[in-house]
């Protein structure tokens, strides 16, 4: 009597299983694989210096600096006259408090009103610059009495700067967030930014005053 047994054809995987099998695994590459590039992905400076080209090295002497921009300028041909009449427009502009050319501190209606306020009072604190004058003459001075005198004359008067400087910031927060109630006003910075400008000589400042001591400013 023969006993049943699989035959050893049998064990070994047929055609016809492989077959059965191959469709799930095409179906699960379908549905969400992504199929490998075979390759890293190049990092974005070493696209960018593909696209750009080798970059040349830093000039090792200031005569190779000075070649550079003698080529550059070659490059991009541009007049004297054309250059300096840019450079005037930018200065104007500054000077007229024109926002395109005015640094971002500086920039914004809020830091117009600021100087407005600035320049239309006399301030102790304009007299900040002679005052500095005057301390380094002092020290010249061969008699120690005259040298005693400026040194007491400087300290009331930096003193009275620096409390003139804290009630004139105060002031000037206020009044420029009852004028802007939607912008966020910090104290600090707009104490400190009229404290700068108003230590500063009248003519020396810039953007230059719009106003006169005096003015009422709205």
């Amino acid at each position: 009597m023969r006993f049943l047994r699989r035959s050893s054809t049998t064990t070994e995987d047929s055609p016809a299983t492989e077959a059965a099998e191959a469709p799930e695994s095409v179906e699960s590459h379908k549905k969400g694989y992504t199929p490998g590039k075979g390759r890293a992905t190049p990092k974005r400076r070493e696209a960018e210096g593909k696209r750009r080209g080798p970059v040349k090295a830093a000039p090792r002497s200031t005569w190779e600096a000075m070649k550079r921009a003698r080529e550059l300028r070659k490059a991009n041909p541009q007049s004297k006259d054309e250059r300096r009449a840019k450079i005037q427009a930018q200065r104007e502009g500054y000077a007229a408090g024109d926002d395109r050319y005015l640094p971002a501190r500086d920039r914004g209606p809020v830091k117009a009103y600021v100087r407005d306020l600035v320049d239309s009072r006399r301030n102790l604190l304009g007299l900040f610059m002679p005052l500095a004058i005057l301390v380094f003459v002092s020290l010249l001075v061969p008699y120690e009495l005259v040298r005693s005198y400026a040194t007491l004359a400087t300290t009331l008067l930096l003193l009275a700067m620096a409390v003139e400087g804290v009630l004139s910031g105060r002031r000037i927060t206020r009044q420029v967030r009852a004028k802007f109630p939607k912008e966020t006003v910090r104290g600090g910075s707009i104490g400190w930014y009229a404290f700068v400008r108003a230590s500063q000589l009248r003519k020396l400042r810039l953007p230059k005053p719009r106003v006169k001591p005096g003015d009422k400013v709205d």
